[in-house]
């Protein structure tokens, strides 16, 4: 478990811009239970591919994208353990995997980005990636 000073900006990161962190499978299970719209949720972590693409990637496609998803959501791995492994039942058959970036539709998951094509690509490549999901589901 990560000390939450040393998580705090990295949750912020997320939380600042629009994202409802979820803190408990109880919240995972009743947000994506319910199933109505678009549910992009990311699996947060404190890792180098989290900080320097998937979170500044996410934020790109929220950010310029034309079309939304009607919800932004985070779980934090390491940190947050009931809330993640709430979030990874839902994202099976996937193996764990964080960071990730996962898109429900209508509590149905549609499109799911693991750590190994996290790694290695830019934030630019992953935000234009997510624009093209959210045109092709929101």
């Amino acid at each position: 478990m990560y000390p939450e000073e040393l998580v705090a900006p990295m949750r912020t990161d997320l939380t600042s811009v629009g994202f409802q962190e979820f803190k408990t499978a109880e919240e995972v299970e009743n947000h994506l239970k319910e199933g109505k719209g678009t549910t992009l949720l990311m699996i947060n972590s404190v890792c180098g591919c989290a900080a320097g693409s998937a979170r500044p990637g996410v934020k790109m496609a929220v950010t310029k994208s034309s079309k939304k998803p009607s919800n932004l959501a985070t779980v934090f791995a390491g940190v947050d353990k009931e809330a993640v492994a709430k979030a990874r039942e839902y994202t099976m058959p996937y193996p764990p995997s964080s960071p990730a970036i996962a898109l429900f539709k209508d509590g149905e998951l549609v499109h799911f980005i693991e750590r190994h094509h996290i790694e290695g690509r830019s934030a630019e490549m992953i935000g234009n990636h997510l624009i093209q999901v959210f045109e092709e589901y929101c």
